[in-house]
C-alpha cells in the first residue's frame, strides 16, 4: 500500500508514529541506465522508505518498496523499528548491451549508492544471435562453490532468466577468471552493507564457438540427445555429408559410426542431457544380449540415462546380476549421493507396474524378476560407468518347492493377499498336481509337497496355522505354543489357537513374568509379534490386542474362544510362552488379570471391541493388584454411552472385604485410592441402530509417599552409622535432612534426621562403627568389645559393627577371646559359629576372619587394626555378650604374632595375613607354637607362594625356643622343605620383600605327635650292658677257680697281705687265651651279695619280685650281645650357619632355654655314691651335690616378653 500525504499536519503525524524507530536521511542520484530498488521485506507499520519533498521538506511518500528514476535526484527518509542496515536491501539492476564484436559498457563498475546497506548489482546481458558475450573477471578470479562466501562478496550466474536449473554460485578467491556466457544470461553480485566495491568485468562479444563431437553409436542403441527448449539456444546438428541436419531442441542417433555431431553453444554438456535406450530379447533359457553393456566413453561429460527393455515369455525368470560392490535399495525419495541411481521396474501380467530403487554400494547383488523388466541407470557429468553394467540370464519360471509337515490336530491355510495374476499354489506332481490360484488347505499331518508358480510367493499369499485345542472339563492338553517353528518362515504368518471347553466355563491363558500391554487393535507390536483373543459367545467378540511387555498376567474368556499371533515376513518367531487351562465358571465375556507396576506408571485399558461396539447385555471384568505404599487413579479417556432398552450401563468397583460401589460412565471414578480393586463394566440391552456402549480408560499408579522417618541422636556417643543402597530398586529413595543420597554416613556426636521412602530392608544396609584409642600404653585399660545399643526407628536390620582401633606410639594391641582362643577360618576349617570377626589393617587389607574358640591364644598387632562383626543371621544385634577383649602393650618388633597351642587331637592350620592374596611389602609374621609336654609337632608347608624380589628377599624361619640356631631359614630363591619336625615349642618367622612380580603368601600344617625320651633309653640299654658285662666276668671267674680246685684238689691259703701266689706255684701254667679259667658252671649269688643285702634300706627299694626265694645259680651265658651302642656325633663348630648372628640381624634374638641343675654335668645325685653298685640308695628327693669348684651363675627366668 502506498501512503500520500501532502499536508504538514500530516507529516508531523508521521514522525509522531516513527518517533521511538531508527531513521536515516539521505539524498540519492541514479545513474542513467541503471534501475535502483530499495525494499524492505518488514511490514508497513513497522519499516517504510519515504521521499521528503515540499517547502522545508514537509511532504513526505512512504511505502515498502521504492524504485528511483535515473539520473533524478531524491531524498529518501528511511524509518524502521528495527536496525535500519539490517531492515533494507537495495538492487540496482543493468543491462550490458552487446554487438556481434563489442559491448557496453566496456568496464562493469557498481554505482556507490546507499553503501549503507545490502546491494545487488545484477547485469543482463544482451547479445545478436550466435554471439557470446565474454565477461573477464577483473581482480582476484572466482571459484565455484555451493557455500555462502565468507567474505561478503557472492557472485551467482543464470544462462538465462527461465532457467529452470539454480544458478552457479561464485566466490572470489579462485582460477575461473573468464565467464563465456549466452544472450539472455544473468549475472549478480551481493554485497554487505558499507563494502567497497571496485570494477567487476571486463565486457566483451564475440561470435558463438560451438563444439564438435564425434560419436558412433551401435544398432541396439538408440541415443537421443535434448535440451529444455525454454533454456539458453544451442542448435545441435549432425553432419553426414554436404549438407548438416540440424534441429534447435533434439537430436535422434542408432546405428551411425564416426558421426559427426556439432552444437551451436560451447558448453552443450550444460544444456542437453543424453537418454540411451537397449533393447535385451530373453527365450526361456538364454538372453541377447548377455549382459547390459555401455560405450563407458559415449556422451561421457553429459548427463546419462541408459535404460534396458528387457523381454521376456511367459512362465520365464530372468536374473541379473550386478558387479562390483552390488546395490542398495533406496526406500525413500531421496537420490543416491553420488549420482549414480538404479530403478529397477516390472510389469505384471495385470498391467500393474512395480519398481524398486537402488543406489551403488550394498549388498543387493542378484535379483530373480517375473515378468517385462526394465532397468534404468542415471549417469551424473562425467559419472565413470562400468562396460557391463549387469548380467541377465533367463530361466523357465521355475515354482519354489517348500516341504510341509503340519503337527497333529493341525491346520495350514495358504490364501492369496495379492492380485498377481500369473502366481499359484500347487500339491502334487505332474500330470496329477492340483493348482490353486487363491487358496490351498494342508490338513494331513505328513509330508507334504507345496510348489508356487512364482518365485517370490511371500509377495502373494500369507500362511495361517491352526491348531484346535483339546480341553476336558478339568485340563487342556499340554502347551499351546511351539518354542520354534520352520514353517514359511519369509511369508507372513498368522498362528491360531482354537480353544473350547464347557459352556458355563472358561478358558485360562497365563503370561510370563514379561506380562502382556494392550493395545488398539488397529496398532501393530514393534517387535512384529501381535496377539489377539476373540470368544465365540453370542456372536464374536474381540476381547483384545496385546503385545509382549505388560502388566496383564492372566486372562479368562468364556466357553469358546481364538487366540492368534501375527507375524512379519522375514521375523523369527519368538512367541509368548503362555500356559492354558480351565478356569473357574463364571457369566463374563472375559476377565483380565493385571499386576501394575511400582512407581509412576500410566496403563490404558480397552472395553471388548473398542471401537466398536461392547456386546449387548454382557459384562466384563478387570482385576487390578496394586503394589504396596502406592496410589491408584481410575480415568475415562474415551466413551459413548448406548441407548438402553433395559437395564442400565453401570461401572462397579469392589475392594476386599467391602461393599460394592457402583458409578455412570459420567461420574467421577476413584483417585488416589490404595489397595487392590476389581472393576466390572455392565452393559444394558441396547438400540442396536445407534452408538453403542465404547470404553477406553487409564489405571495410573504413583507412590503413596508416606516414608518411614527416624532421627538418630548420637550426641555422646562414639558410634557412627552407614546405610547404603544396595538393592537394584529404583524407587527406593533414602535421604537424610531431606536431600536424597545412596549412601548416609551418621559421625559420631552428631544427630541426624533420615527418611526411607519405599525401602524394603534388603535395599539398604546398614552398618556402624566405633573408634577404641589409646596414648600411653602404661594407662591403657582393657577393652571388651560388644555390641552398644542403637536406634530402634531404623527400618533395617544391623549388617555388621566395626571396632576402629588405633594403637598408640610405641605400642601394641593384644586381641584375646574371651573365650579364651581363636579359631581362624581357612579351607577345612570353616568357623560354622554364629559371630564371625573379621581382622583387617585399616587400608583394608584383611588378616582373615576369627571365631571362637580355638587354638590362636593371642593377636599382637604393631599397626592400627580394624575388627568387623558379622552373623550368619541378618541382624547381628541378636547376638549378646563380649566377642573379643583388647588391650594394649609394649611394641612388638613384627607386625603380626599370634600365639598358638594346638591340640593333639587335631591338626592346626596356618595362614600368613590376607591369605590367598598375600602379604604387605615389608611385613612380618610370626607364630608363637607352644607345644604340650612330651608333643612333637610335624610342621608341613602346604601352600606356598613365593614373589620374584624387587628389594631384599623373603624369609620363613623356624626356631625353637630358648635357641639361637634356626631350624630352617628359607629365602624366595631358595627351595624350603615341604616337611619338617619340631620337638619342642618354637616360633615360625614370615617376612616380606617389596615384589616385582607375584605375592607372598604361605599356609603351614601342625600335626602333633607324643615323643619317645631316646636319651633315657639309650642310657638304660648301656647300664643294662654295663651290669650284664659285669656279672659275665664274676660268673666267669668263679667257675674257673671251681673247677681248678677239683682237679688239683689242692687248698688254698688266705694271705692277707702281698701276692697271692708264690714264684714255684705252676697252677696256670696257661694263657689266658688258652685255658678256661674264666668259664663259670655256676655263681652263688649269696656268696658274691649276701653282704649287700642285709642293708634293709636297699632291700626295702627293691621292687617285690625282688624278694622272692632266691635262687642258687645262673643260667648258662649265651655271651655278649652283637648289638652296638649309639654313635653320638659331636657338631662341627666351623659348619656354614644359614642364621646371621643375633647382633647383625634386625630381628632381636631369642632367649635360650635354660638347663635344670638335674641336667647339668657339674652336678650329681647324692644318693648314687654310696654304694658299689653305683645305685640308689634310697627312693627319696633328689638331692644334688656340685661337682665343680667353679661357682655357677642363678638359673635365668623365662619372661614372657622375652619371647
Amino acid at each position: 500500500m502506498r501512503l500520500r500525504e501532502t499536508r504538514a499536519l500530516l507529516g508531523l503525524l508521521v514522525w509522531t508514529v516513527f518517533g521511538s524507530s531508527e531513521c536515516l536521511q539521505t539524498v540519492v542520484r541514479s545513474d542513467k541506465g541503471s534501475e535502483v530498488k530499495v525494499s524492505t521485506e518488514l511490514p508497513l507499520d513497522q519499516c517504510a522508505v519515504c521521499t521528503v519533498s515540499g517547502v522545508n521538506d514537509t511532504e513526505t511518500s512512504c511505502q515498502s518498496s521504492l524504485t528511483l528514476v535515473p539520473e533524478q535526484e531524491v531524498k529518501l527518509l528511511f524509518n524502521c523499528s528495527q536496525p535500519v542496515e539490517q531492515s533494507y536491501t537495495v538492487t540496482v539492476t543493468r543491462t550490458i548491451e552487446c554487438t556481434k564484436d563489442a559491448c557496453s559498457p566496456a568496464t562493469v563498475e557498481t554505482q556507490a549508492i546507499l553503501t549503507e546497506f545490502s546491494r545487488s548489482f545484477i547485469w543482463e546481458l544482451k547479445a545478436p544471435e550466435k554471439t557470446v558475450v565474454s565477461l573477464n573477471i577483473l581482480g582476484d578470479g572466482l571459484k565455484e562453490t555451493s557455500q555462502p562466501c565468507t567474505d561478503g562478496f557472492q557472485y551467482l550466474v543464470a544462462t538465462s532468466k527461465t532457467d529452470s536449473k539454480s544458478p552457479t554460485r561464485y566466490c572470489r578467491g579462485g582460477s575461473v577468471t573468464l565467464l563465456d556466457l549466452p544472450s539472455g544470461a544473468v549475472v549478480s553480485l551481493t554485497v554487505q552493507p558499507k563494502a567497497q566495491v571496485e570494477p567487476v568485468f571486463q565486457a566483451s562479444a564475440g561470435p558463438l564457438k560451438g563444439r564438435t563431437m564425434v560419436v558412433s553409436v551401435d544398432p541396439g542403441t538408440i541415443a537421443v540427445v535434448s535440451r529444455d527448449p525454454g533454456g539458453p539456444e544451442c542448435e545441435v546438428c549432425t553432419v553426414d555429408g554436404s549438407a548438416p541436419s540440424c534441429s534447435p531442441t533434439e537430436k535422434t542417433l542408432t546405428n551411425v559410426d564416426k558421426l559427426s555431431l556439432k552444437f551451436s553453444c560451447p558448453k552443450p554438456q550444460e544444456m542437453y542431457r543424453v537418454k540411451m535406450d537397449k533393447k535385451i530379447e530373453c527365450t526361456q533359457t538364454s538372453c541377447t544380449p548377455a549382459a547390459g553393456d555401455v560405450d563407458p566413453s559415449l556422451f561421457v561429460d553429459f548427463k546419462r540415462s541408459i535404460t534396458w527393455d528387457i523381454k521376456v515369455p511367459e512362465r520365464t525368470v530372468i536374473s541379473l546380476d550386478f558387479p562390483g560392490a552390488g546395490l542398495k535399495e533406496n526406500t525413500g525419495a531421496e537420490s543416491c549421493k553420488d549420482g549414480f541411481q538404479y530403478s529397477v521396474t516390472t510389469t505384471k501380467g495385470d498391467g500393474s507396474v512395480k519398481e524398486k530403487s537402488f543406489c551403488r554400494g550394498g549388498a543387493v547383488s542378484h535379483l530373480d524378476l517375473l515378468g517385462a523388466t526394465t532397468v534404468t541407470v542415471q549417469v551424473p557429468k562425467e559419472g565413470d560407468v562400468e562396460q557391463k553394467v549387469f548380467s541377465v540370464k533367463a530361466k523357465p519360471r521355475g515354482s519354489r518347492m517348500v516341504s510341509v509337515t503340519p503337527d497333529p490336530k493341525t491346520l495350514i491355510i495358504i490364501s492369496r493377499v495379492s492380485d498377481e495374476p500369473d502366481c499359484s499354489v500347487c500339491v502334487g506332481k505332474a500330470p496329477e498336481q492340483k493348482c490353486y490360484p487363491k487358496e490351498m488347505r494342508i490338513t494331513e499331518p505328513r509330508n507334504t509337497s507345496v510348489e508356487f508358480t512364482c518365485p517370490q510367493p511371500q509377495e502373494v499369499f500369507r500362511v495361517e496355522i491352526n491348531r484346535e485345542i483339546d480341553c476336558t472339563e478339568r485340563s487342556c492338553s499340554g502347551n499351546i505354543v511351539q518354542a520354534e517353528s520352520s514353517l514359511f518362515p519369509d511369508f507372513n504368518r498368522t498362528f491360531t489357537w482354537d480353544m473350547k471347553v464347557v459352556a458355563t466355563r472358561a478358558f485360562q491363558l497365563d503370561f510370563p513374568e514379561t506380562g502382556m500391554r494392550q493395545i488398539p487393535k488397529e496398532e501393530a507390536c514393534p517387535d512384529g509379534h501381535t496377539y489377539t483373543l476373540v470368544t465365540y459367545k453370542r456372536g464374536v467378540t474381540t476381547v483384545g490386542t496385546f503385545c509382549k511387555g505388560g502388566p496383564v498376567t492372566t486372562i479368562l474368556a468364556r466357553y469358546k474362544g481364538r487366540v492368534s499371533l501375527e507375524v512379519a515376513g522375514d521375523t523369527k518367531l519368538d512367541p509368548v510362552d503362555f500356559k492354558l487351562s480351565v478356569g473357574p465358571e463364571t457369566s463374563m465375556i472375559a476377565i483380565i488379570k493385571v499386576n501394575l507396576p511400582r512407581g509412576v506408571s500410566d496403563t490404558d485399558f480397552l472395553a471388548a471391541n473398542y471401537p466398536a461396539d461392547f456386546p449387548d447385555d454382557q459384562q466384563m471384568q478387570w482385576d487390578f493388584t496394586v503394589p504396596g505404599m502406592h496410589n491408584y487413579t481410575v480415568r475415562f479417556l474415551d466413551h459413548t454411552a448406548p441407548e438402553c432398552l433395559s437395564k442400565e450401563v453401570k461401572v462397579e468397583y469392589k475392594k476386599e472385604d467391602k461393599k460394592v460401589t457402583t458409578l455412570t460412565l459420567t461420574d467421577a471414578q476413584p483417585a488416589q485410592r490404595q489397595g487392590n480393586f476389581n472393576m466390572v463394566l455392565r452393559n444394558c440391552e441396547t438400540n442396536t441402530t445407534l452408538q453403542g456402549l465404547t470404553l477406553n480408560y487409564r489405571v495410573s499408579v504413583m507412590r503413596s509417599g508416606h516414608p518411614v522417618l527416624c532421627t538418630v541422636d548420637l550426641t555422646g556417643r562414639r558410634e557412627s552409622l552407614q546405610l547404603e543402597k544396595v538393592g537394584s530398586d529404583p524407587f527406593c529413595e533414602m535421604s537424610i535432612g531431606s536431600k536424597v543420597e545412596e549412601k548416609i554416613n551418621v559421625a559420631a556426636g552428631t544427630k541426624a534426621s533420615l527418611s526411607f521412602l519405599d525401602c524394603p530392608s534388603e535395599e539398604v544396609r546398614l552398618t556402624a562403627s566405633e573408634v577404641i584409642g589409646c596414648k600411653n600404653v602404661s594407662s591403657c585399660p582393657s577393652i571388651p568389645l560388644s555390641l552398644p545399643k542403637l536406634v530402634s526407628c531404623l527400618p533395617m536390620p544391623l549388617h555388621s559393627f566395626t571396632w576402629h582401633i588405633d594403637v598408640p606410639q610405641d605400642g601394641t594391641v593384644d586381641l584375646v577371646s574371651p573365650k579364651g582362643s581363636f579359631q581362624q577360618s581357612l579351607p577345612g576349617q570353616e568357623c560354622t559359629r554364629p559371630a564371625l570377626l573379621n581382622v583387617a589393617e585399616r587400608d583394608g587389607v584383611s588378616l582373615g576372619d576369627f571365631c571362637s574358640p580355638g587354638i590362636i591364644k593371642k593377636i599382637q598387632a604393631s599397626t592400627n587394626v580394624s575388627v568387623t562383626l558379622t552373623a550368619t543371621a541378618k541382624d547381628i544385634s541378636q547376638l549378646k555378650g563380649h566377642f573379643m577383649n583388647v588391650s594394649f602393650s609394649q611394641e612388638i618388633p613384627e607386625t603380626f604374632i599370634y600365639r598358638v597351642s594346638p591340640k593333639p587331637n587335631s591338626p592346626t592350620l596356618l595362614a600368613t595375613p590376607n591369605w590367598p592374596q598375600g602379604m604387605k611389602p615389608f611385613s612380618t609374621m610370626s607364630w608363637i607354637v607352644t607345644l604340650p609336654s612330651q608333643y612333637e609337632a610335624h610342621v608341613q608347608f602346604v601352600n606356598v607362594s613365593q614373589p620374584k624380589c624387587l628389594e631384599r628377599h623373603t624369609a620363613m624361619t623356624v626356631k625353637m625356643l630358648g635357641y639361637e640356631e634356626e631350624i630352617m631359614s628359607r629365602r624366595e630363591d631358595e627351595t624350603a622343605e615341604d616337611k619338617l619336625l619340631v620337638p619342642q615349642s618354637f616360633y615360625l618367622n614370615m617376612s616380606n620383600c617389596i615384589p616385582e612380580e607375584g605375592h607372598f603368601a604361605a599356609a603351614a600344617k601342625i600335626v602333633l605327635q607324643k615323643k619317645t625320651n631316646l636319651l633315657a633309653i639309650l642310657l638304660g640299654i648301656s647300664g643294662a650292658l654295663f651290669l650284664l658285662l659285669l656279672v659275665l666276668a664274676v660268673v666267669c671267674i668263679v667257675t674257673k677257680k671251681k673247677k681248678q680246685e677239683r682237679q688239683n684238689k689242692e687248698s688254698s691259703i688266705y694271705i692277707g697281705k702281698g701276692n697271692i701266689f708264690r714264684p714255684s706255684d705252676k697252677h696256670f701254667t696257661k694263657n689266658r687265651s688258652d685255658n678256661e679259667s674264666h668259664v663259670y658252671d655256676s655263681i652263688d649269688e649269696t656268696m658274691i651279695y649276701g653282704h649287700l643285702l642285709g642293708d634293709t634300706s636297699y632291700a626295702d627299694s627293691m621292687q617285690d619280685h625282688f624278694n622272692g626265694t632266691p635262687v642258687d645259680s645262673y643260667q648258662t651265658f649265651t655271651g655278649p650281645s652283637d648289638g652296638q651302642l649309639p654313635v653320638i656325633k659331636e657338631p662341627e663348630t666351623d659348619q656354614y650357619k644359614t642364621f646371621l648372628d643375633p647382633s647383625e640381624s634386625f630381628l632381636p634374638s631369642r632367649p635360650r632355654t635354660p638347663i635344670a641343675r638335674e641336667d647339668s654335668l657339674g652336678f650329681q645325685d647324692s644318693r648314687m655314691v654310696d654304694n658299689e653298685l653305683y645305685t640308689f640308695k634310697s627312693t627319696g628327693d633328689m638331692n644334688t651335690i656340685r661337682l665343680s669348684a667353679v661357682d655357677l651363675e642363678s638359673e635365668p627366668s623365662i619372661l614372657e616378653d622375652s619371647l
